[in-house]
């Protein structure tokens, strides 16, 4: 009984782990927090939150802290443009970093992001330096520069 009692336990602390969706994984992970503010002033997170999958190109805050201040300035001041950019950075379907392939490949926001595998990947001129961090309803790659739609 007490075997059952400890597996259960387990098993719902597991599930817990497993709840997180993107927007909770991105928050809890600290190195997010501007896109998470950014994503909350744009009303994203409904989208972020829902059943998915997606998978989303997470600028980190150094990489945020790359943008020359009057852009994110403007970017905060036209939510269309916020929008447009951080949708951008996620692609329909939870895309692994063993199944990237170059190429084009279609953002939620309509334009295509360009993905390089030479000498390491690329999405647009941003690096990935980190992949596969899973959520409930997608997977985060984490980018190293904020890319922006043509």
């Amino acid at each position: 009984m007490k075997k059952l009692i400890i597996a259960a336990a387990l098993a719902a602390a597991s599930l817990t782990v497993q709840a997180k969706d993107i927007v909770d994984v991105a928050s809890g992970a600290g190195s997010f927090n501007t896109l998470v503010s950014l994503v909350q002033k744009a009303g994203l997170v409904s989208t972020l939150k829902g059943p998915g999958p997606f998978t989303v190109f997470a600028p980190t805050d150094e990489a945020f802290a790359k943008v020359p201040k009057a852009t994110l300035d403007g970017l905060l001041a036209d939510k269309a443009k916020l929008t447009a950019v951080l949708t951008y950075h996620v692609v329909p379907g939870a895309v692994m970093a063993k199944d990237v392939k170059a190429g084009k490949v279609k953002t939620v926001q309509g334009s295509e992001l360009t993905i390089s595998t030479m000498g390491g990947v690329k999405v647009d001129n941003a690096n990935v330096t980190r992949t596969d961090i899973t959520a409930s309803n997608g997977v985060i790659h984490v980018i190293d520069s904020v890319v922006i739609p043509k």
